[in-house]
């Protein structure tokens, strides 16, 4: 319990999570372009980086030995085997950034907060979602590059993702030419938390 007249502050560990074409990734980087000291959770894998990559940046690419080693550990907060190639956070850098007093963000799926929820209770989940279904199912849509049947494959998961909205603290709608609203949501909701009487302290 807090004792009177000491408002410390503790930095916060923040989830953004939700369905697929809510627009997640255009958050993160608004976010980024408006320089608000986060520190923007860096994912760990074993893929070989691509063309322009740069390690610490936008992947840490370890040898899958490493990555096992950290599974085997116990270090990595999340993470999972996708076609093969393996992916997690480290619980290391994340430590790191909260003992420098900076909140963390993290951008992940709904299963992997899930996750994170039990790991640490004390974390602030996010759920971004579209105005509607039907802006969703737009939106997927649009965006290109997938066939009709990763499409309704999406949109199947996206309802069904819909249903652990009540797992999450709060929800952030990203309207369709709002995005900056959204941030402001997210900006807010982190405000309020740095304001609470009995605050989340996170241990890793």
């Amino acid at each position: 319990m807090r004792e009177p007249y000491d408002f410390e502050t503790h930095p916060l560990l923040i989830v953004i999570s939700g369905t697929p074409g809510a627009g997640k990734d255009s958050v993160l980087q608004r976010l980024k372009e408006r320089e608000h000291p986060f520190h923007f959770v860096v994912t760990a894998t074993d893929r070989p980086p691509r063309p322009g990559e740069v390690h610490g940046e936008d992947y840490f690419f370890l040898t899958t030995e490493e990555f096992t080693g950290l599974i085997e550990s116990d270090e990595l907060l999340e993470h999972a085997c996708v076609y093969g190639q393996h992916k997690g956070v480290p619980k290391q850098q994340v430590r790191e950034a909260l003992a420098s007093g900076k909140d963390v963000v993290m951008r992940i799926d709904v299963q992997g907060a899930a996750t994170i929820r039990n790991l640490v209770p004390e974390a602030v989940l996010i759920f971004l979602t579209a105005a509607s279904e039907e802006d969703l199912v737009q939106r997927l849509r649009k965006r290109g590059g997938d066939s009709p049947e990763q499409i309704e494959k999406r949109i199947a998961t996206a309802r069904e993702e819909m249903k652990r909205l009540p797992e999450f603290d709060y929800v952030v709608v990203n309207r369709d030419g709002a995005l900056d609203r959204a941030v402001d949501d997210v900006l807010a909701i982190v405000r309020a938390e740095h304001c609470r009487a009995s605050p989340r302290v996170v241990n890793l």
